[in-house]
């Protein structure tokens, strides 16, 4: 795509599409300071129309879903908030997709294992190379891959990896500790600590040197289905980076249970029992006796340019001092046709309506006497991908990680109505959920905490790029927890979860549907502009919880914000 996406170019791929949009949201007398839910459906539709082809980064879906913001935000009244006055930071990608693979097989004593792509195992590369190749390396079982010093707790043992493939579980030790068992209570019972999540799991297996990472799937443990897991077709995203920055895994991926049920049955071992090992401090690595991987796979690999959008409104007695309202423009692209013929994974509720929430927050903030703080709205890119744009921006932040207040970040709303609650994801980091409890109640909501913390979602949205840098975080999400509904309690707001991850999450059918009922979406948007309207306006700055991993972080810079 073009590299360089300029305030004129951009608007100009935008025009028609804001000049309908306008016209179709013009509401005169509607209060200056309300959020407008008409005007977040408009966003979401138009976001999440064929047109934008599914706002994969690098593609034209990316240029038009660029200048679609870029216009948006002109037409509210911002100003650029990017690198030398910009609209846009660059953010420089490395695109890859596997082909049809030409070996891809486990050996062992029992005879050759062929596994199929999408059946039993799902793999990806963020590697530059023309092919995947690996030869005969050997398999080891290295538990929970943990290497956590500090709660007494090391998988690896010394074990040197190198070459070789590693094969996790995923989530924590403690996830299936029975009361009693060693591991319960090492990393938050049923809470996922970072340890638990794929990311860190790829992360360590290339720090001890494995050649491959292959994670067993399980969808109580992952929070999600082998369909999730398989919907990005084989394609992989990563920031561009120095040879010498390079990760070691060649293959990076999941194992369906099944499939790793026969693999270490074929070496005489039993899945269930080792896992059981893998909650004792005590257990050792695991190598299965003759079993070997072999792979070589075709790799197209291509850098892409692709951009975080950036708006601000800059801040009169404290404009050096930031608070940051974030969601992610980016979904899943183009994919195989789904049972209605959609080929679009377009991302409506993940994160079309984040954006569309952000958007009319600051159009609701414009609209009103210019903050004490400087406001920045981000539209990252890349967040399907692992966070990547968040992730650049934080480590090229264009404002102080140190003078950044909070990051204020939505991503998925629930759209089954009003709620009597909303939920906290990452209770006890920081007093950012004090301020949430204390909005809530003013909207006649309550605070409940989320009903599946082993899913991680606190590691799992652009927030988490930020408390990585010590910024006090709040995210908004939909997925926390069953909603209790005005309009059938928690039994209806299961059943809307139940419905959007089974069905809809990273697939086609994310799209927007006219059955939408905005009303608790608008809830959580204005609980959301509330508290960054608040620390716009005031010299309040939000503090880690004792305990928190990220409180020695920001600590190291209190001077900075005296």
């Amino acid at each position: 795509m073009n590299t360089t996406v300029t305030p004129r170019a951009a608007r100009r791929l935008a025009l028609p599409l804001v000049a309908a949009f306008l016209a179709a949201t013009a509401h005169p007398a509607l209060a200056r300071d309300a959020i407008d839910p008409e005007r977040m459906v408009a966003d979401v539709k138009t976001l999440a129309s064929d047109t934008f082809e599914g706002r994969a980064p690098g593609t034209v879906g990316e240029e038009r879903t660029i200048g679609y913001l870029i216009a948006r935000f002109q037409d509210i009244g911002l100003q650029p908030a990017g690198p030398d006055g910009q609209w846009v930071q660059k953010v420089p990608l490395l695109h890859t997709r596997l082909e049809t693979p030409a070996t891809l097989a486990f050996s062992s004593p029992r005879g050759a294992m062929p596994v199929t792509v999408a059946k039993d195992i799902y793999i990806s590369t963020v590697r530059p190379n023309d092919t995947a190749r690996i030869a005969g390396a050997p398999v080891v079982f290295v538990g929970y891959g943990v290497n956590a010093p500090e709660r007494g707790w090391d998988d690896f043992k010394g074990m040197d990896l190198k070459g070789k493939v590693v094969v996790f579980l995923i989530n924590d030790p403690d996830f299936h500790a029975g009361k009693g068992e060693p591991a319960a209570g090492k990393f938050g019972d049923r809470t996922m600590t970072y340890y638990g999540r794929w990311t860190y799991k790829f992360e360590e297996a290339a720090r001890q040197g494995a050649v491959a990472a292959l994670i067993v799937h399980e969808t109580e443990g992952a929070g999600y289905g082998w369909n999730v897991v398989t919907s990005p077709g084989g394609e992989n995203y990563d920031i561009v980076r120095s040879p010498d920055k390079l990760t070691s895994l060649a293959l990076q991926g999941w194992l369906s249970a099944d499939a790793a049920t026969r693999l270490f049955s074929s070496a005489g071992l039993d899945l269930t029992k080792l896992s059981a090992a893998a909650r004792r401090p005590d257990f050792r690595p695991v190598t299965l006796k003759g079993v070997s991987f072999d792979a070589e796979v075709p790799v197209n690999h291509e850098e892409v340019m692709s951009h975080n959008v950036l708006a601000q409104i800059p801040g009169t007695a404290r404009k050096d001092e930031v608070v940051m309202f974030g969601a992610h423009w980016d979904a899943y692209g183009k994919g195989a046709p789904d049972a209605q013929g959609r080929i679009y994974r377009a991302g409506a509720n993940d994160d079309g309506i984040g954006i569309a929430g952000i958007l009319d927050i600051a159009r609701v903030m414009k609209s009103e006497p210019a903050p004490q703080r400087t406001v920045v709205f981000a539209a990252w890119t890349a967040e399907e991908r692992g966070l990547l744009g968040s992730e650049f921006y934080a480590a090229n932040p264009v404002f102080p990680m140190e003078k950044t207040v909070a990051n204020l970040t939505i991503d998925v709303l629930q759209t089954a109505g009003a709620a009597n609650d909303v939920t906290v994801i990452g209770k006890g980091q920081d007093t950012l959920e004090d301020d949430m409890a204390r909005v809530a109640a003013t909207q006649g909501r309550r605070v409940t905490v989320e009903s599946l913390p082993e899913r991680g979602l606190f590691y799992r949205a652009d927030h988490f790029s930020f408390a990585k840098r010590g910024v006090p975080v709040m995210l908004m999400m939909g997925l926390a927890g069953a909603a209790d509904l005005k309009d059938g309690g928690v039994k209806a707001g299961q059943a809307w979860i139940d419905a959007y991850t089974g069905q809809c999450y990273h697939q086609a059918c994310d799209a927007w549907s006219p059955d939408w009922k905005m009303e608790g979406a608008v809830q959580d948007v204005e609980l959301v502009r509330e508290i960054g309207r608040d620390l716009a306006n005031s010299a309040k700055w939000p503090q880690w919880k004792p305990g928190s991993e990220f409180k020695g972080l920001r600590d190291k810079s209190d001077a900075v914000r005296k």
